[in-house]
């Protein structure tokens, strides 16, 4: 298997990231949400100005990378209650199951553990089996659900977290 770098995203990686993005959703989400839905969001959240502002505020995102091509991301940053947040979090299908997702996790982890964090949140679709999977496997457990209105009609509908309850969390030495 091809040797995998887990990295800080350059802001030069931006575009690179958005396609990605849109690569997973395009390929994951249909069955767990619409594609107008899926659009939507991407809009939302995914464009490289976004990405660069984020990345000048201080986030945390680092980049998976096998040779030079970007196979997976995760986007982390500070709650203002004193947790952490693992925010956007995806790897290719191509690659899953390789390990590749422990190790961004780890890394943003540790990235939080250095700046005094002792709790990663994280909402997942509540639809989304392999994640869900996934993120249990690494140690999260599932404390709540959380419906948001996201506009034009949609809603995420996850387990969460919010202002008033714990949402999917771990925990580290």
């Amino acid at each position: 298997m091809t040797e995998i770098d887990i990295r800080p995203l350059r802001l030069d990686q931006a575009e690179a990231l958005v396609e990605l993005a849109g690569n997973i959703w395009r390929t994951c989400y249909p069955g767990i949400i619409t594609p107008e839905q899926i659009e939507y969001m991407l809009t939302q959240r995914y464009k490289p100005g976004l990405v660069k502002q984020l990345i000048a505020r201080g986030d945390l995102w680092l980049a998976a990378l096998a040779g030079k091509q970007m196979i997976g991301f995760a986007h982390g940053h500070p709650l203002q209650d004193g947790d952490y947040k693992l925010d956007k979090f995806y790897i290719h299908p191509d690659w899953q199951h390789h390990g590749i997702g422990g190790r961004l996790i780890a890394e943003v982890a540790r990235q939080a553990r250095r700046h005094s964090y002792n709790r990663l949140l994280l909402r997942v679709n509540r639809h989304n089996q392999p994640a869900i999977d996934a993120y249990l496997k690494h140690g999260f457990t599932v404390a709540t659900i959380h419906v948001e209105d996201i506009g034009n009609g949609y809603v995420m509908d996850d387990y969460g977290d919010d202002q008033e309850s714990v949402g999917v969390k771990g925990k580290w030495n």
